[in-house]
């Protein structure tokens, strides 16, 4: 198994409260570049990011155009931009228009990142009201990277979790206080 250099996580409705205890629960010695795209971002352009600062056990900081993925910390996509991996581990911002009613799009990011990553990505879908990130976690599965998603019935909000469930399957569908071990476990070993 390739290593995990690459963790994308989405998430909507309920997403900030899930998100805080996914990030606060992972080992701060994690190697891998952990992005996350949050539909309820939208509205502030340091929230997101200043929230999930207090609560995780990595640095915490927004994703701009053309700065590399950094190992070892969590970049936020910025509100009212798609987020893209190219296939030299830097971001790419897009205004195109929203996918699915969102921008950032958790499908646009988890497709780039399935294209640039490969089998040494995780793709991560939590609580959420929509389906967006279920196609992107499809081609995930399909590039080899590996997928969690959220139990649905412990999702604040199920229709993400179990749309990506539909679409495109897991490797693992586990409890959010579970996923922080499983990801520790297959990035540290």
């Amino acid at each position: 198994m390739p290593a995990i250099e690459t963790i994308v996580i989405g998430c909507s409705a309920g997403g900030p409260g899930a998100l805080t205890l996914l990030l606060g629960a992972l080992d701060h010695r994690l190697p891998a570049s952990v992005i996350v795209c949050s539909h309820t971002a939208a509205n502030s352009s340091h929230a997101m990011r200043d929230l999930l600062a207090q609560h995780s056990a990595l640095p915490v900081i927004e994703a701009c155009e053309r700065e590399p993925l950094r190992g070892g910390m969590v970049q936020v996509a910025p509100p009212d931009y798609h987020l893209l991996i190219e296939r030299g581990r830097r971001f790419a911002l897009s205004v195109d228009e929203p996918v699915g009613f969102s921008r950032p799009s958790i499908d646009v990011l988890f497709a780039s990142a399935a294209e640039a990553c490969g089998a040494g990505l995780i793709a991560v879908i939590l609580t959420g009201a929509n389906a967006d990130g279920a196609a992107g976690l499809a081609c995930v599965r399909r590039s080899g990277g590996i997928a969690i998603v959220q139990q649905p019935d412990d999702a604040t909000a199920p229709a993400m979790p179990l749309a990506a469930l539909e679409l495109a399957g897991a490797d693992h569908c586990v409890a959010l206080d579970k996923m922080a071990p499983l990801i520790n476990r297959l990035c540290m070993t």
